[in-house]
Parts: structure tokens; sequence; C-alpha cells
């Protein structure tokens, strides 16, 4: 909403003074049609959160009966357009439990729910769920597919070596950082290059320069998570620690 009052005050600051009143109208009415589209925009993307956010907590009510008490929340679609959602091969979701009570904290365990998209999972309808496989991955996984990640990434070989810097360290965007020094850089590779692991049953990681690919066994998609949300969910589960 703040963005949509900057471009309705800059529409009005720089409409010209027009002398006949027509022309102004006219000016005025297409720079309306405008804004209404761009709000029309912003609320087809909002909407289209609630249900993603809606229907991962079906599935997460449906597929996991032992969490009573949790908050659910998106990071996928802050700042981002339609054209945008309807090309990402992956939603991502931040779970925390808690114990019920008055104005309660978010203290309890951390999960990752991951929605893998199909092609036209986005469509003139809106979103087909059924195109959308899930994995909730909880704080032991998600450091075990990052010990695999960060060594398909830099060559590192020990698994506890890895493993001890992601929890005491942060990844960045070349790398993984403990105490401000680079402790594991990552490969320098050019834009059509990949590295490739096997992860287990159901996944290979991929890795180039931009993101954590993953490559769905069952559908033989590979989908891609941007660096800056591989980060943001790392730190989700140890920002305690840092």
């Amino acid at each position: 909403m703040k963005k949509l009052f900057i471009i309705i005050l800059t529409v009005l600051i720089f409409v010209p003074k027009q002398n006949n009143a027509q022309d102004s109208g006219a000016v005025v009415a297409g720079a309306v049609g405008a804004l209404a589209a761009i709000g029309a925009g912003v609320a087809a993307v909002e909407q289209m959160k609630e249900r993603a956010e809606l229907t991962a907590t079906e599935w997460l009510l449906a597929n996991n009966p032992d969490i009573t008490s949790f908050s659910l929340k998106t990071i996928d679609f802050e700042g981002k357009k339609l054209k945008d959602m309807s090309s990402a091969s992956v939603i991502t979701f931040k779970i925390q439990e808690f114990t019920p009570g008055d104005k309660p904290e978010l203290n309890g365990r951390k999960q990752v729910l991951l929605g893998f998209t199909s092609h036209g999972w986005i469509n003139e309808y809106g979103i087909d769920f059924n195109k959308i496989k899930w994995f909730l991955i909880d704080e032991p996984e998600w450091t075990k597919m990052m010990v695999s990640y960060v060594k398909v990434a830099s060559g590192e070989t020990s698994d506890f070596n890895v493993k001890s810097t992601l929890q005491n360290g942060r990844i960045v965007n070349k790398g993984v950082r403990l105490k401000n020094k680079m402790t594991i850089p990552f490969y320098q590779l050019s834009g059509d290059m990949y590295v490739v692991t096997d992860y287990n049953n159901e996944m290979k990681f991929v890795y180039n320069e931009k993101s954590l690919g993953i490559f769905l066994k069952d559908t033989k998609d590979l989908v891609q998570i941007k660096r800056s949300s591989l980060i943001e969910l790392h730190e989700f589960f140890f920002e305690e620690l840092h």
C-alpha cells in the first residue's frame, strides 16, 4: 500500500496542467485507470498469498495432527508481481509452534514447508494446488540438506566441519561465513555450469552461483530456491545462535 500511495502522489504532482478541461480530464482518467490496474495487481498477489497460506495450513492440518498451535507465513510474495509468481518453482513457508496463552511468544519448534510447483500451477482460474508437491522439513533435516548442498557447492568433504560451520556461522552469497571470515567459499561458476549430488531417493541437489537447484526424481522437475530465500530460511532456524 505504501508503494501505491507513492505512485498516486507522483501522478498528482506530475500530471501536466492543461488549459483545456477535456484534455486535463482525459489525463486524470488515464492516470486513474493505470492506478486501478496497479491496485488490481497488488490485490491479486495478496489474494494469492492468502490462498497459498490457507492451502499450506490445510495440508499441515491434514498431514500432521500432532501440530496443534503454530504460526505459518510464506516469504515468497513480498514485493512480487503476478507474472513473477506464475514462474516460481517453489513456495516456502516458515512454521513455528507455540504454547497457547494470552499474547503467546513464538518459541517452539521450527519447521519449513516447501511447496514445489509444476508447470501451470497458476492459470486463469487461480492456483491449482494439485500441481504442488509438499515437503515438511525440521531443523535436523534442514541441517542435513545444507551440509549436502555446501559440500557440493564447495568441495569440502568433512560432514562434521560443514555442520559445525553452518550451525555457528551464516550462509552468504559466496559461501559460509564464520566470525566475519569466509570459512567455506563456494565455487565460482559461470551461469551455465552446474555441480550435482544425489541427496536421497527423492531429490538431487544442483549447485550453480545463483541458486540451490533441487531435482525431484518423481516428477523430473528441476526447481530452484533463490540464494536470498535459502539464506532467510537458514537464519530462521539458527538466528538464536548468531
